[in-house]
């Protein structure tokens, strides 16, 4: 059995992050860790915090490895979209040619870029530019020009 020996500051730390944390996965570390610095055994502190034995020692595990901050590093950053790389290419079309609809703008898309996309991905991919309506609230979003109309028809 693994000793495990806490800091007053890390102490301090947690009793803090275990309710003030931002992101609740971390609140959750920090529960494991305050039982743990209470003596809690591991059986005791999964059937409380509701997680599994595995769970609650790789937590252990982590805090062992790295201290508070390596429990407190969210590790997951998802993959960046293919769609990324084209963000101003796309945007400065859209602005000069606003897609009527989500299926235009996926043929835009796919035209301009070679990346093929469902509906759902190409309606949050545009609401992520700001050349579409949900990407600016309505007062700082670019309006649309019309062409000048020409005076030079006279009606008698």
């Amino acid at each position: 059995m693994r000793d495990f020996h806490f800091t007053d500051d890390d102490l301090a730390t947690i009793a803090h992050d275990r309710y003030r944390h931002p992101h609740p996965h971390v609140q959750e570390k920090m529960e494991v860790l305050w039982l743990k610095s209470r003596g809690v055994a591991h059986t005791e502190i999964a059937r409380l915090s509701g997680l599994s034995r595995t769970t609650v020692q790789r937590y252990l595990d982590e805090y062992l490895a790295g201290g508070l901050a390596e429990c407190r590093r969210l590790k997951w950053a998802g993959q960046p979209s293919e769609l990324h790389d084209h963000t101003a290419t796309l945007e400065d079309y859209f602005l000069a040619n606003p897609a009527r609809s989500t299926a235009e703008a996926r043929a835009a898309i796919e035209r301009l870029t070679g990346v093929k996309r469902g509906l759902t991905q190409v309606r949050q991919f545009l609401k992520k530019l700001s050349a579409c309506a949900g990407g600016r609230s309505a007062r700082s979003r670019p309006k649309p020009t019309r062409p000048a109309r020409s005076s030079s028809s006279t009606s008698s």
